[in-house]
């Protein structure tokens, strides 16, 4: 196996590309315990020893550092692996890893995030948002379901009515170019086209009643 590349992506890693291919990332000082320069050969001992034990002990510790400063859904972490260069194989042992501790818990994410933006985002736009994080359908609905179970509501009419008095805006003084303004802020955060119209663009709304 012949390296035929090495590319740098920092200061301190490098793309290594082995007969024309991408193999890994590693890191100098690891380039130069194993000798990897380019248009040179990679013992298959050298070469297992990255894929078997190097590159899986780093993602694991990549994975653990991540999770030190947030919670992150499986597929997020997924791809922050991804985007560090790690080989498929080690993405998964370190995934497998911070499972086992129950560090990675896509239901507790969704569950918490429901509870974090029932108040300020309609049920849709929190289901696009978790679904954009990669979180399954049937685990959606099994968060919903304890959502509900512990008594958790909404009223989109008064959610609606909230935001738009914390906005400042005002149904009887406001010129169109503030209700169209209104009228995009609430849709993004998916709220129905029909509340919103009768919200911030007719003469009346149902949100005052």
């Amino acid at each position: 196996m012949k390296v035929t590349e090495i590319e740098a992506v920092s200061k301190s890693r490098a793309k290594v590309y082995i007969d024309d291919k991408f193999a890994f990332v590693l890191y100098k000082g690891e380039l130069r315990s194993f000798q990897i320069r380019e248009g040179e050969e990679v013992s298959e001992e050298d070469y297992r020893n990255i894929l078997e034990e190097v590159l899986p002990k780093r993602a694991k510790r990549r994975a653990m550092n991540l999770l030190k400063s947030r919670e992150y859904t499986v597929r997020q972490l997924r791809d922050k692996l991804r985007d560090g260069g790690y080989p498929e194989k080690s993405i998964e042992q370190a995934l497998d890893y911070v499972a086992g501790f129950h560090y990675t818990d896509d239901l507790r994410y969704a569950a918490a995030f429901i509870r974090n933006h029932e108040g300020n985002r309609s049920r849709r736009r929190i289901e696009q948002d978790l679904l954009g994080r990669g979180i399954d359908r049937s685990v959606l609905e099994q968060a919903w379901a304890a959502w509900e179970e512990e008594g958790g509501s909404q009223d989109e009419d008064a959610m609606i009515r909230e935001l738009l008095e914390k906005k400042g805006f005002d149904q009887d003084t406001a010129d169109q170019k503030e209700r169209q303004r209104m009228y995009g802020f609430l849709m993004r955060r998916g709220f129905s086209a029909e509340l919103v119209r009768r919200a911030v663009l007719s003469g009346r709304s149902c949100c005052w009643d």
